[in-house]
């Protein structure tokens, strides 16, 4: 059995590849069934979660990511989350590969995104607004560069300093990136807006969002968590990832509890797009917004894109 670390795996998903390899998979039968989630306890509490995502396609591949988030462990000095995936044969349940999960999930995360640029987005968009400056925050601009000529990147996060450490690294790897403290007034710039955030309050309104915008939104993917207001979801074009984002998003659930969408107004899916069943943006002028909650199917593909390269 291979064994991929940290570093071999990120080494191994090199965005533009990584984009086709998802957009791919969203066009092949993929098996995803529902996460399984299981509270482990002691006697006398809780101690955390461990969730299970499989998703497989007959004959090729099956895949596993676990997920253990334990809250407590801050205060002992390690990660709240870990993760892991696990490759197995297809066509005889064999374990094939170990990859890290964190990386997996990250990465795909980004390229998700980016793969919806490539559909709604304008195709000359090359200032970008990123709200954020997590891990996948950092990832989204390479992401991106990889469908669309993206030079500039403005940087806003709560915490100022995040922020711009965030710009000064993106200026490593070459992009005019640097942090911005006037939200309204960068959204008359940007070209695409990217939120991946853990807010529960809204960030970005939709009065801010001039004519020709790509609104994408990683962040939200519980009920109580949003990063945009109602006034994002009206006279604009929504697009999801999954149908799944429609039962978990905040930024989804709260417009359409109070009027201002409904779920007969999602224009499409990334199955759509990527089927053909949908050209995507279709003017120059047009709003255009993306949630997405992630999907098992984008793992597999990350993890089949390692072992089919190799």
């Amino acid at each position: 059995m291979q064994i991929y670390d940290e570093d071999q795996t990120e080494e191994a998903l090199p965005y533009k590849y990584l984009i086709e390899k998802i957009e791919d998979f969203f066009k092949t039968d993929v098996t995803v069934p529902l996460r399984h989630i299981h509270e482990i306890m002691d006697a006398q509490k809780t101690l955390g979660s461990f969730i299970l995502m499989p998703a497989w396609i007959g004959g090729r591949w099956i895949g596993l990511k676990t997920v253990s988030v334990f809250p407590s462990n801050k205060e002992l000095g390690m990660p709240a989350l870990h993760s892991t995936y696990m490759l197995f044969d297809g066509a005889n349940g064999k374990p094939h590969t170990l990859l890290d999960g964190n990386v997996i999930t990250s990465r795909r995360t980004a390229a998700v995104s980016a793969l919806a640029c490539k559909y709604l987005s304008r195709e000359n968009s090359k200032n970008l607004l990123l709200i954020g400056s997590g891990q996948v925050a950092s990832l989204v601009p390479e992401a991106i560069k990889a469908v669309r000529p993206l030079e500039k990147v403005m940087v806003w996060s709560p915490t100022r300093e995040n922020a711009e450490r965030l710009a000064s690294d993106l200026q490593d790897l070459g992009f005019d990136s640097f942090y911005v403290d006037d939200l309204k007034e960068a959204c008359s710039y940007a070209d695409i807006i990217s939120c991946a955030t853990l807010s529960t309050e809204p960030i970005i309104k939709g009065a801010w969002l001039k004519a020709g915008t790509h609104l994408d939104l990683i962040g939200s993917y519980t009920p109580d968590m949003r990063e945009t207001d109602d006034a994002c979801f009206s006279g604009t074009s929504v697009f999801i990832d999954t149908e799944e984002a429609l039962m978990k998003s905040g930024d989804l659930l709260n417009p359409i509890a109070s009027g201002i969408f409904s779920k007969d107004r999602v224009k499409a899916t990334l199955f759509d797009l990527c089927n053909g069943k949908h050209s995507g943006r279709e003017s120059d002028d047009e709003i255009t917004v993306f949630k997405a909650v992630g999907n098992a199917l984008e793992d597999l593909a990350a993890a089949c894109l390692i072992v089919e390269s190799d």
